[in-house]
């Protein structure tokens, strides 16, 4: 069995919204490789400790975290080590054994005005998921969704609908066809990210993500605090380390595997 971590980027507010981009970023694992990724992660947790003096319960929060804001003003981090931290968290992701979905909801392209953000990209989330089990070929394969409670019900809402009717559009015409997901079991569970070292893994990556998506389509703008501290071959630098952990086949129009909607 799979587990899969999902955490956000970005608010999943349309038609009115504070971000132009709602990222969803999953990682997942098999149950099998759970401790011994976890204790990788505790080892990390405890070697920047060591270096850098953050807490091993502190959660890592990337956002917050490169604009340095509470409670990581506290550690007096500076500009160069913030970077160092992320660069090692991307050496880190790059060596552990799981795989990684993105999703990308572009809000100025919508066209919609009823367009649900948060559906939509659980659905293309889920999905690939799915399809990277290979279902019709491996039915005993499952996987389990843990995530933040914050948006919870709404999630489970999606999850229930997929497994008792799902249409996927077809690469051959312009019509659906229906397919019902299959390898998802349970609702999706919650579990706060504090708590959490995969959640907190889901955010960076989701984050970075986000900052890609600035690059790669040309619309938003890094925030001001970070605009002097983050390029844009920086950014290209920690997606070819998250590349190898990357499911690039989730999407064919995109070099990371990256889901863009809509296009």
């Amino acid at each position: 069995m799979k587990i899969a971590y999902i955490d956000e980027s970005g608010d999943d507010g349309y038609p009115a919204y504070s971000s132009e981009y709602f990222v969803l970023s999953s990682l997942y694992l098999d149950h099998l490789n759970w401790q011994s990724t976890y204790r990788t992660l505790y080892s990390f947790r405890s070697q920047i400790k060591k270096s850098y003096g953050i807490p091993i319960k502190t959660e890592m929060h990337t956002r917050h975290f490169l604009l340095n804001k509470n409670p990581y003003n506290a550690y007096s981090i500076s500009d160069l080590d913030r970077i160092k931290i992320i660069d090692d968290y991307c050496d880190l992701i790059s060596q552990l054994d799981l795989r990684i979905i993105n999703i990308v909801i572009v809000k100025p392209r919508i066209q919609k005005q009823n367009y649900q953000v948060l559906d939509m990209s659980l659905s293309f989330l889920i999905q690939r998921i799915e399809n990277d089990l290979h279902p019709d070929l491996h039915p005993e394969e499952k996987f389990l969704i843990i995530t933040d409670p914050g948006r919870l019900g709404k999630m489970r809402k999606t999850t229930r609908r997929m497994q008792k009717i799902n249409f996927i559009p077809s690469k051959f015409s312009k019509n659906n066809y229906r397919k019902e997901i299959s390898s998802l079991i349970e609702d999706p569970l919650p579990k706060d990210s504090k708590e959490s070292y995969f959640i907190q893994l889901a955010d960076l990556i989701s984050y970075i993500i986000y900052l890609n998506a600035i690059n790669e389509t040309g619309i938003g703008k890094f925030p001001n605090r970070l605009s002097h501290l983050i390029t844009t071959q920086k950014i290209s630098d920690w997606m070819l380390k998250l590349k190898p952990r990357l499911n690039t086949f989730a999407s064919n129009r995109n070099q990371y595997g990256i889901v863009y909607h809509p296009y």
